[in-house]
């Protein structure tokens, strides 16, 4: 069951929900205005978040921030019917998907093209049903490099980075709550044939995530990570990116270095970072 979570004084998320795609949403409340982060994968998912924001008390969202392009993160922009900010990349694969039919004949033939994916196909039936109002918009401002809004006492910043999962996606950073939402930007590319990381894209987001002062980290599928947790997380990565180069993407001899560094029988979590990477260097 989804829940509305308090972060800081100043920062709300609506927990994610597995079976249908559905992201975390994020709320940042200011003196003048609140900011919400992604829309939802539909208009349901989105009316819910608004009912627990009016719930709890709090001011409705007067801008939204879109971190990518896929559909769980956007669906629900109609129903928001706000000022949207997105980066230009983004906007330019949302454009793509303005004349998409969404049945089924119409789903599985943009996976026969390599267009879709089984996996967001068959949460987009679960969440829709047989009958599936979906209405693609476009966000009405784009921007590359960098945006700062602020929104009376508390800002945001809203960082264009690479990374494997959606190039061009965002990251919003607020200094004062010391939070930092991820979008998808940890997630590994789902799109190719082989879901994979390569070690340069890794290693960008990485070196750009470093910049921010956090004290939590926000993925959109998972949790409000801690620092502490999410410092390992990224030793991990950088761990797994050095075997990759020096093995060479062969993954017997990664699994091996790997196990050298650490000294223990590796997690499932690791075993997998170790393939998507080799994956990653054969793509």
């Amino acid at each position: 069951m989804q829940q509305f979570n308090q972060l800081t004084d100043r920062v709300w998320y609506q927990t994610p929900v597995s079976e249908t795609d559905r992201p975390i949403l994020g709320l940042i409340v200011g003196a003048k205005r609140s900011l919400m982060i992604d829309a939802g994968n539909s208009s349901r998912h989105a009316a819910l978040f608004l009912e627990e924001v009016e719930r709890q008390g709090l001011k409705k969202p007067d801008l939204l921030a879109l971190t990518h392009w896929h559909w769980d993160h956007i669906f629900g922009l109609k129903e928001m019917n706000l000022p949207a900010m997105a980066t230009k990349r983004t906007v330019a694969r949302i454009e793509q998907m303005l004349d998409y039919d969404w049945t089924d004949e119409s789903l599985e033939a943009r996976i026969e093209q390599g267009i879709e994916i089984p996996f967001c196909a068959d949460a987009i039936k679960l969440e829709f049903g047989p009958t599936r109002d979906i209405a693609v918009q476009l966000p009405n401002i784009q921007f590359e490099g960098e945006l700062v809004v602020d929104l009376g006492g508390v800002h945001c910043i809203l960082r264009e980075v690479e990374n494997d999962h959606s190039p061009g996606s965002l990251l919003v950073y607020i200094p004062e709550e010391r939070v930092l939402f991820l979008g998808d930007a940890m997630y590994a590319d789902i799109f190719s044939a082989k879901w994979n990381y390569t070690v340069e894209r890794m290693t960008l987001l990485l070196d750009a995530i470093a910049e921010y002062d956090a004290a939590y980290y926000v993925w959109s599928h998972g949790e409000a990570m801690p620092r502490e947790a999410f410092e390992q997380e990224v030793v991990m990565l950088r761990q797994a990116m050095d075997v990759t180069e020096r093995a060479g993407g062969k993954i017997s001899e990664m699994h091996r270095l790997y196990k050298e560094t650490v000294d223990r029988v590796l997690t499932t979590d690791e075993e997998e970072t170790l393939v998507f990477f080799a994956n990653g260097m054969k793509s």
